[in-house]
């Protein structure tokens, strides 16, 4: 087959075409081939980068020079003579050697005057971008990130021109980088670039035509270099990029005939080049027919061996007797996968969606999995033709995103499971999605400009941008089983005081492209997701790379990606490419030394104990010293009962952590008396509001209603809690609410109703007294001082505030201060442990 279709049959059986084999590996290589009668040459993947496989361009023959590795000899010289330059342009396509870092001279040219007159030079940066920058008149632009070193072929321009020395950088159709003043030399106009010189591509020249150092040279592949004597227009650019020549004031246009190529600098004329190997290791042309060779790894082949040997072949068994067109392959590793129409696909996918919902209920098989995939793949990678019907086209789309949902279901989560080795987990499922919407690029008309298919939580929408989505539901459910290297494995270490629990996919996976004549262009592209997830967590934007094919799986990578925002439920990401997009959420949880838990365990004991035998001595005073019965002393003696069996309950409760069921008692009983203690402090409020702002009912009354609330009303919240939330109640490690759940809500929910309202109630009995003193003060000593009356008022501030701030429980607000630092934990406990 020709590189393109075997590719594609070793993909379609979750297989890669064989490496281009190392040094130590040609014996092994030489009698792999012996063994298989293959006398000639075979198709190979290459190891440092993924080919582009651009079919509407495979048409396009173009002479390509591949310089290998770095050295000081490797070069291509410019026959034709050239002019002065008012303003130039020179544009070519490359694929960048990703294997090193080093500064690379894509070309440079040279005059008696100046050995660095017009150059460009570049070099791949940490975060995976090549950045160029233009040399004019030796003078040097800055470097800036132009395209990904991602092995693929790239598009470039630079243009200058002699006015204002403004020059910019083009690269796949879109400008990357721009300025003026490039070579000005104080107030007068830079000068034309100078003619008559000496254009070299791939080294850098220290003396005219010559000089040359390997650490400067270029590695990689280039082809359709152009050079022009004017600056091309945006429109007239993209024209070159779709390989069309814009003939008007070209200086040099791309041919073998009017370059010097030096003699290990290798020349092929082919419409793409492709690896192939025998003896040695080389290129030829993409579409001519050689003999390939699949290669699983071991763990991946026996995984599929297994699937085959277990499968009953029940979905393929109802598909083969629904579908008239379609075979279904029964054997991954024998079946001969047919090349699909439109009609054909549309059928196949009706079907496979028909018998996956009749279904719905039950598990996939293993092989079934692997069926649907090979599947989804073989309509990935059809051919559709221009003018194809557009109702058949937007079908295929809904069916083939059904067909996705479905498979995605969480009953095949084990499913995805046990082909880990074979296919890397749910995001494979993405890439061809994002293969699949290549083919809807015909949809949208004049008349319909946006288009969206979706079925469940998976769609997507094409305007000139197409985007897809995959609700965070869908993926995470398999994510987290399917052994992607997607998703980082949960660590147990400790950072500053938190503790780091996973990374997980957090939102969402989104993707996002620009196509411009069917070609990817990639864009800058600024995204909001929205997470939920309990604990701290820290944000992270992150991209999906993927590896040579989907079944291979990939990475997720911050590359390019940086946080705008990060709020509680939502983050805000920027990154300057577009590709498939999610926030990651780093997950921690408080974590203190021993020394830290051991004083707070210290004080909380101390604190509690002080407070119990205050609460006891203060309530058996009330008995026996014979305090007249009344409201304010019936309200205190329920608070103060409360609050002293809650902190007896604390105090003791490290003792039943050992017992689950004594444990389950403790926590139910903190939660009935802390909530008790706050109730009354709720009443404590009310009853102040009564006696100092308004009286709205009879003292009988107001007892029933007091009793209710302080009473009633923990009783109801605590039986409520028990009902809904049974088995999610108590905490893993100690005897108190479940702060992993939503349990937390059932104290935390009515402590700050509580708090607000009494909060209220403060400020409204400080006015009052404030208001109540100053007249008492006037009326007392009219003649005082300013500073006396001042001292009164704020006295007649304070008072009221220190007395009631622990009355009302308001000392317990600082306690959402706690995560913030240790010493907020120490405030919080001696404050409410001597409350």
């Amino acid at each position: 087959l020709d590189w393109w279709h075997a590719d594609r049959y070793c993909e379609q059986r979750f297989a890669q075409l064989l490496y281009e084999p190392q040094a130590s590996e040609q014996a092994s290589f030489s009698k792999l081939l012996q063994s298989h009668h293959v006398r000639g040459s075979v198709w190979l993947n290459e190891r440092e980068g993924v080919l582009h496989k651009l079919r509407w361009r495979r048409d396009h023959i173009v002479p390509v020079l591949v310089f290998g590795d770095k050295t000081d000899t490797k070069y291509a010289k410019v026959l034709s003579d050239f002019p002065a330059l008012p303003a130039v342009t020179a544009c070519a396509h490359l694929q960048w050697d990703t294997r090193t870092q080093e500064i690379a001279t894509i070309f440079s040219y040279a005059v008696p005057a100046f050995f660095n007159e017009f150059q460009l030079r570049g070099f791949v940066d940490e975060e995976g971008f090549v950045r160029f920058a233009l040399i004019v008149h030796e003078h040097h632009s800055p470097y800036l990130p132009v395209f990904r070193a991602d092995g693929h072929w790239h598009h470039f321009c630079v243009t200058w021109q002699q006015e204002n020395g403004s020059w910019a950088i083009y690269a796949d159709g879109k400008r990357r980088a721009s300025a003026s003043g490039l070579c000005a030399v104080g107030l007068s106009a830079p000068q034309p670039i100078y003619g008559q010189g000496t254009f070299i591509i791939g080294q850098d020249q220290d003396s005219l035509g010559g000089t040359f150092r390997e650490k400067e040279s270029f590695s990689g592949n280039i082809t359709d270099l152009h050079i022009w004597q004017k600056v091309l227009s945006t429109e007239q650019i993209e024209k070159v990029r779709s390989c069309r020549v814009v003939e008007q004031d070209l200086v040099f246009g791309w041919s073998l005939d009017a370059l010097e190529v030096e003699s290990t600098v290798w020349e092929v004329t082919a419409q793409f080049l492709c690896p192939v190997g025998s003896s040695g290791f080389s290129y030829a042309s993409c579409l001519q027919s050689l003999p390939f060779i699949c290669r699983y790894s071991k763990d991946a082949y026996w995984q599929l061996q297994k699937a085959q040997l277990e499968s009953r072949h029940s979905l393929v068994g109802r598909m083969t007797s629904l579908a008239e067109k379609t075979r279904i392959p029964e054997n991954v590793f024998t079946s001969d996968v047919q090349d699909m129409n439109l009609s054909v696909a549309v059928g196949a996918l009706d079907v496979l969606a028909t018998v996956l919902r009749e279904g719905e209920t039950s598990v996939l098989e293993s092989s079934d999995l692997l069926a649907v995939l090979q599947i989804l793949k073989q309509v990935s990678d059809m051919e559709v033709q221009e003018g194809e019907e557009l109702e058949m086209l937007e079908e295929l789309g809904q069916n083939y995103m059904e067909v996705t949902e479905l498979i995605l279901e969480e009953q095949n989560i084990e499913t995805w499971s046990s082909v880990s080795q074979v296919v890397r987990g749910p995001m494979a499922v993405v890439e061809l999605c994002d293969r699949m919407m290549s083919h809807l690029a015909q949809l949208p008309t004049t008349g319909r400009t946006k288009i969206t298919i979706q079925h469940g939580n998976i769609g997507l929408r094409r305007v000139t941008v197409k985007n897809m989505w995959f609700d965070y539901s869908s993926l995470q459910r398999c994510l987290s089983s399917a052994g992607s290297s997607a998703v980082p494995q949960d660590v147990a270490a400790s950072d500053g005081g938190q503790k780091y629990l996973t990374t997980m996919v957090g939102t969402a996976v989104i993707s996002s492209a620009l196509l411009s004549d069917h070609q990817e262009i990639s864009t800058s592209v600024r995204y909001h997701l929205q997470h939920r997830v309990q604990g701290m967590v820290i944000s992270t934007c992150s991209v999906f790379l993927l590896h040579v094919s989907p079944d291979a799986g990939g990475m997720w990578s911050t590359a390019g990606c940086s946080v705008v925002t990060s709020l509680l439920d939502s983050t805000t990401c920027f990154c300057n490419h577009s590709t498939n997009f999610a926030v990651l959420l780093q997950v921690y949880e408080m974590q203190r030394t021993a020394k830290e838990e051991l004083t707070l365990q210290t004080l909380t004991f101390v604190g509690c104990g002080v407070s119990f035998c205050a609460l006891i001595v203060t309530f058996i005073l009330f008995l026996a010293v014979g305090v007249p019965k009344s409201e304010r002393t019936t309200v205190h003696k329920n608070l103060i009962f409360a609050l002293a069996a809650a902190e007896a309950l604390l105090v003791f409760s490290e003792l039943a952590k050992t017992n689950q069921v004594m444990c389950f008692v403790v926590t139910a009983c903190l939660h009935l008396f802390f909530m008790a203690a706050f109730s009354w402090m709720l009443v404590e409020g009310l009853l102040l509001w009564s006696k100092v702002v308004a009286v709205n009912m009879s003292e009988d009354r107001r007892m029933k209603f007091y009793y209710a609330t302080g009473w009633g009303l923990p009783v109801v919240i605590v039986g409520v809690t028990l009902a809904t939330s049974f088995n999610k109640y108590v905490a893993d490690n100690h005897c108190w609410l479940n702060v992993q759940t939503n349990v937390i809500w059932a104290f935390v929910g009515p402590v700050l109703f509580i708090l607000a309202v009494n909060t209220f109630v403060l400020c409204r009995v400080v006015m009052v007294t404030v208001s109540s003193a100053r007249r008492r003060s006037k009326m007392l000593t009219p003649n005082s001082s300013l500073e006396n009356q001042i001292g009164i008022q704020l006295w007649a501030t304070a008072k009221p505030v220190l007395v009631l701030l622990p009355v009302l429980g308001l000392t317990w607000a600082c306690g959402v201060l706690v995560h913030l630092s240790i010493v907020c934990a120490y405030v919080f406990i001696v404050l409410n442990s001597l409350q």
